[in-house]
C-alpha cells in the first residue's frame, strides 16, 4: 500500500463500541489499509470530538478518512476539521449542521426513539461525575430487537443488548459545532429500514451535505448486516482523495 494511502479511522455510535466495525475492519486490513477504531466516550458533542481530534493528532500521520456510525456521525462532523481529514463517511449516521442537536434532528421524524417519555425505550442510570440532570441511557432489549438491529440474527441482537455501551443523555442535546462536511467531501450509506434515524431524515441530511449516497435495504446497523456496502463507500472515499 503506497505511503500516500489514507488511514481509515472509525468512530462508533451510541449503544455500541468499536466491535461494531468488526465486519469491515478485517477486510480493509487485508487490503493493506492502516485502520483504527478508538473508543467514543459518548458524553457529548464537546468532549467526544475533542477526544477523537486528540486521537487523530497522536495516533495518525498523513491523510485520514473518518468514518462514523449513528451518533458517531455527529462526532466526526465536529472532529473532522482537526488534523488532515480528507473524507467523511457516514453510515446510518447523524450529519448535523452547526447548532443542531441529535434530539432536535429526530423530533417529528417518526424515529422509534422520538417518544414523549424516553423511559419507554431507554433504561437510565446515574454515573459518577455526571453533570446535573445527566444520566447514562441504554436501549431496552425490545428496542434492539425491533428498531435498532432487526435484520440481524436473534443471537446477535441479544449480544448487542447485553454489551451495548450507554450514552449520556447529554450527548443528545449538545449543539453541534462547525460542520466539517461543508469543506470536506462525504459519502453516506443509508439503511432504508432504519427505525432509529428514519430514511427520509437521513436523505435530507445527506443531500444537504452533498454526500455521495448509497442506499441499502437494512436496519440502523447496515455495516454489520450488509458490510460490503460500507466497504464500497470507504473504498470510493479513499480513491477520491488518494
Amino acid at each position: 500500500m503506497p505511503e500516500s494511502t489514507p488511514t481509515i479511522v472509525f468512530v462508533h455510535g451510541a449503544w455500541a463500541d468499536s466491535s461494531s466495525w468488526n465486519a469491515v475492519i478485517p477486510t480493509l486490513q487485508s487490503e493493506g489499509f492502516t485502520v483504527f477504531a478508538p473508543p467514543n466516550e459518548l458524553r457529548g458533542l464537546t468532549s467526544d470530538p475533542a477526544y477523537v481530534a486528540s486521537f487523530l493528532a497522536q495516533r495518525t500521520s498523513g491523510r485520514v478518512v473518518l468514518v462514523g456510525h449513528s451518533y458517531g456521525g455527529a462526532v466526526i462532523t465536529n472532529a473532522g476539521l482537526s488534523g488532515d481529514v480528507r473524507a467523511l463517511v457516514y453510515v446510518d449516521a447523524f450529519i448535523p449542521d452547526e447548532g443542531e442537536t441529535v434530539l432536535g434532528i429526530l423530533e417529528g421524524s417518526g424515529s422509534a426513539l422520538a417518544v414523549a417519555d424516553p423511559t419507554t425505550v431507554l433504561d437510565l442510570a446515574g454515573y459518577p461525575g455526571a453533570p446535573e440532570g445527566a444520566a447514562d441511557a441504554w436501549l431496552k432489549p425490545d428496542v434492539v430487537h425491533t428498531s435498532f438491529a432487526q435484520d440481524l440474527p436473534e443471537s446477535d441482537r441479544w449480544l448487542i443488548a447485553a454489551t451495548q455501551r450507554p450514552a449520556s443523555i447529554v450527548a443528545n442535546v449538545t449543539p453541534s459545532g462547525p460542520a466539517a462536511w461543508k469543506s470536506i467531501p462525504s459519502w453516506a450509506v443509508l439503511g432504508t429500514e432504519d427505525k432509529v434515524i428514519p430514511i427520509e431524515t437521513k436523505r435530507r441530511m445527506a443531500a444537504r451535505a452533498g454526500s455521495t449516497v448509497t442506499e441499502v435495504e437494512a436496519s440502523h446497523v447496515s455495516m454489520i448486516s450488509h458490510p460490503e456496502v460500507t466497504l464500497d463507500a470507504i473504498r470510493a472515499a479513499v480513491a477520491a482523495v488518494s
